[in-house]
Order: C-alpha cells, then sequence, then structure tokens
C-alpha cells in the first residue's frame, strides 16, 4: 500500500453533514481526537475522559458512546506496539502528515477491527468518513480505505507471528521488567496488561455478605471483587457508604500498620483517599495532606459518603511541619505509576526514564523529611504503585542504609495481607505484580502493580 498522499486534496463530498451524523461517528472522532491528545500531547487519559472537565466532545457523548469511546481508546493503547507494527507492515514508506492525525485514526479503526467485537464494515467506513471531513487528512481518505481494507483481507497472516507482549511494551519498560524480574516474568506482566483491571471494592465490615450480594467473591486481604462491571453508584451499599472502590494490591499497604485504633496516622500524599478511609475505618485518628486542593476536594466528599472523619490538610510535604509526631504514617509517595498500567493504559505511553529518575529524587527527599515525624518506636510505611526497582526495593535499601540505628525494617508477614506468600519478597517487602493472583482461585489472576516497605523508628 502506498503511503504518498493524493496529488489532488478534492473537495468534500455533498453529504459531508450525513456522514457526520452517521451513528457511531461522533464516537470515533472523539477517540482520535482523545488517542492524539494522550500520545501526541502526553495528556493523561482519566483528564480527557473526566465527565466534568474532559475533552469537550466527550462530555457531549450520550452515556454509551462515552463507554465506546473507554473501550476503543483503551484497547488502542493497550495494543499500540502491535497496531504500529501492523501499520508498518501496510505501508511503503511513513506517512508524511506531521500532526499524526492520519496514523490516530488508523488506530482507532484498528483496534475495532483486532480487539474489539465491531464489524469491520463499520470501522473502515466511519474511518474513511472520518479521514474526508478532516481537512489535515482529506489527503491520505484513499490511503486510510485501502490499507483498512487490506487489513480485512489479510488479518490471518498479518498478526500471526506479533510478539504482543514486547510490541506492546516500550522498549525502556521492557528492559527495565527484565532487569528486576527476568524476561518469564516480564512477559507476564505484559500479557497482564493486555486485559482490563478488574473492578476491587474494600468495604468496612463483612466482605463475604458484600461478595455475595454484589454478585462479587473476598479476593486479597478482604477485597470484594465483582464479577461484572458496571456504574459504580447504582450498586447497593454505595449510598450508605459501605464500600469504595480500591484494587486489591492498593488495600494491603494501610494494613502494615497494623491496629491503628485511636492512634494518630498521618496519611501522606492521601488524595483519592481510599487508604484513608481505610485508616478511619479502622478506628485511627487521621490527618490526610495532600499537596492538591481539588484532590483533597474529593477526597472529603467521598469521606462524607462513607461517614468518616478525618482531618485534611492542603499542603507540600516538603514544606509542612506537624505540631507534634504521629504514631504511625503511611508515605504513598508520588511515582511513575507503571503498576496501574492495566488501569491507566495510557502511563506506558506518557512516561519517560527521566520521569523515573525525577521522581526517585523526590521520594527520596520525602522519606528523609518525614521521618522525624513518627515518634521514636512508631511505625512508617512507604509505598508505590510503581513496577521499577528505582522507586521500590532501590529506594528502600538506601533509605536503611542512611538511617542505620535510626530505623529497622519490619518484614511483611504473610498472615497480615490475606496469606498472599507470592508478593513478600526475600526481604521481607510487599511487592505485587499485575500477573499475581488476588487469592487462591485461578479467576482472580490480576491486581495492580505496588511496592510496599515497613519501617520502625527506633
Amino acid at each position: 500500500m502506498k503511503s504518498r498522499a493524493a496529488k489532488t486534496s478534492g473537495s468534500p463530498g455533498k453529504n459531508e453533514a450525513e456522514q457526520a451524523e452517521k451513528p457511531g461517528f461522533a464516537a470515533r472522532k472523539v477517540a482520535a481526537d482523545i488517542l492524539g491528545n494522550v500520545v501526541h500531547k502526553k495528556r493523561p487519559l482519566d483528564g480527557e475522559t473526566d465527565i466534568a472537565s474532559g475533552h469537550s466532545g466527550f462530555r457531549s457523548l450520550a452515556g454509551n458512546d462515552r463507554s465506546l469511546v473507554r473501550a476503543i481508546v483503551g484497547a488502542s493503547l493497550r495494543h499500540r506496539g502491535e497496531i504500529s507494527e501492523i501499520v508498518d507492515r501496510l505501508l511503503d514508506r511513513p506517512i508524511p502528515e506531521k500532526t499524526g492525525r492520519v496514523l490516530d485514526i488508523l488506530h482507532i479503526a484498528i483496534a475495532q477491527m483486532l480487539f474489539l467485537e465491531i464489524p469491520d464494515r463499520a470501522a473502515v467506513s466511519l474511518a474513511v468518513d472520518h479521514a474526508g471531513l478532516d481537512r489535515r487528512v482529506r489527503p491520505y481518505k484513499g490511503l486510510v480505505n485501502g490499507v483498512l481494507r487490506r487489513l480485512g483481507r489479510e488479518k490471518e497472516d498479518l498478526v500471526s507471528d506479533l510478539d504482543a507482549e514486547v510490541l506492546n511494551t516500550p522498549d525502556w519498560l521492557w528492559e527495565s521488567w527484565q532487569t528486576a524480574y527476568g524476561e518469564d516474568t516480564a512477559r507476564a506482566i505484559a500479557r497482564a496488561h493486555q486485559s482490563e483491571a478488574a473492578l476491587d471494592l474494600t468495604v468496612k465490615s463483612d466482605a463475604e455478605g458484600w461478595a455475595n450480594t454484589l454478585g462479587g467473591q473476598v479476593v486479597g486481604a478482604g477485597s470484594v471483587r465483582l464479577k461484572n462491571k458496571g456504574a459504580v453508584d447504582t450498586l447497593a451499599g454505595y449510598d450508605d457508604g459501605k464500600w469504595w472502590v480500591q484494587d486489591a494490591a492498593a488495600a494491603l499497604p494501610a494494613r502494615l500498620l497494623g491496629e491503628v485504633r485511636g492512634l494518630q496516622v498521618a496519611d501522606l500524599c492521601a488524595a483519592p483517599g481510599g487508604k484513608t478511609a481505610q485508616l478511619a475505618a479502622a478506628g485511627a485518628e487521621v490527618t490526610a495532606i495532600d499537596i492538591s486542593k481539588g484532590r483533597l476536594v474529593r477526597l472529603k466528599e467521598n469521606m462524607v459518603r462513607l461517614d468518616l472523619q478525618v482531618r485534611t490538610v492542603v499542603s507540600d510535604l516538603r514544606a509542612f511541619e506537624p505540631e507534634e509526631p504521629f504514631d504511625a504514617l503511611l508515605l504513598d509517595a508520588p511515582c511513575s505509576a507503571t503498576g496501574t498500567i492495566r488501569r491507566h493504559p495510557d502511563v506506558a505511553w506518557i512516561k519517560k526514564p527521566y520521569d523515573i529518575e525525577k521522581l526517585a529524587e523526590i521520594q527520596r527527599e520525602l522519606l528523609d523529611r518525614v521521618l522525624a515525624w513518627v515518634k521514636p518506636g512508631g511505625l512508617l510505611v512507604y509505598c508505590t504503585c510503581s513496577l521499577e526497582a528505582a522507586e521500590g526495593e532501590h529506594q528502600a535499601s538506601a533509605f536503611l542504609e542512611r538511617n542505620t540505628g535510626t530505623v529497622e525494617l519490619e518484614p511483611v508477614q504473610a498472615s497480615e495481607i490475606g496469606e498472599l506468600d507470592d508478593v513478600i519478597s526475600t526481604e521481607g517487602y510487599l511487592r505485587c505484580l499485575p500477573n499475581h493472583r488476588a487469592a487462591s482461585d485461578p479467576l482472580t489472576l490480576g491486581m495492580d502493580g505496588f511496592f510496599a516497605a515497613r519501617f520502625r523508628r527506633s
């Protein structure tokens, strides 16, 4: 398939308005817009699909079309490497169009043709219409049509030898995971990223009862994993504040503080508040500190729904000074979030190696600063939702070396975290991977990537 543009751009067809009003057209156009904003402008997918402040076209769609956009963009990002390889195989030379718009339209269409239950005919037709109505892409309308129709004819041959795990993982991440975990585990992690994350809930009490009520099962250390996804705010118990959404792995670090009833506990970098809620529900007197006023507003709204009392403070931890030390601290430090790629597939494509270096330095600074905020004999739990050793194991071991005689590592015990032996490292750290099982049942495969280390101040 030749990639050169047509010699003349021509003019849009007479039925331009009719094409734009075709069922599903608006959703595909918005999907291409959002994909472009994520991969070219590095805008987080959550921000683009926020119903209150996200992409204007997305906000104007009906609910079912918004769900379709999320599914298409999600598939496009999870399988971005495979799709890019397929496009390269179908083109003789790179497309000279500079904005990436042609590729965005192709990626959106191919994601539907290969990874979603959408007929090829619909995906091709709407992509060609989109190309014809976009002045930047109009010269390539014929190319879009030819590429997609050829894919429809040669689909099996084109995808039969693709190494999905490697292709769908940026090179720097693949190298990082191979170094840290070995090739077999790196492949298992990448394979887990190709499917959507489960919906897990943390309940105030009676996990088994809520699992039965909501049609789920108990996983991890008492989380409830739902078998079917749906609108969260329509589920039983939501309005009554009986539970909140939180991945089974994300619910583990707060448990490492042990019995907190009556203790003064600080949740540092607290928003969106899942760990804050855990600590408050367990009877701690919680101070939730976060640099973002807006995120703390959302945290407070969640605490009102859950009927939990917490103190909130808007502050940069590097400028904050507590009035007196706390009994325990939970530092969920800013990180690359590479452990959440199943849930946030954009992370793989908007983060870069220098982000890890910059964030690791912030983590080091925060760890050293907050150590003095915990009383002698008290616990400090450091955690990140990262798969990178620089933000986990290396950070923890360096902290211990810098503070020899001041802090001691208190190894994690399986009995504290639902007997999940596989997520405890030889050093005694908590290290969850996306390919780990959340329970003995094979159907519970998958959880967020998380690291946590527990220190006791001497």
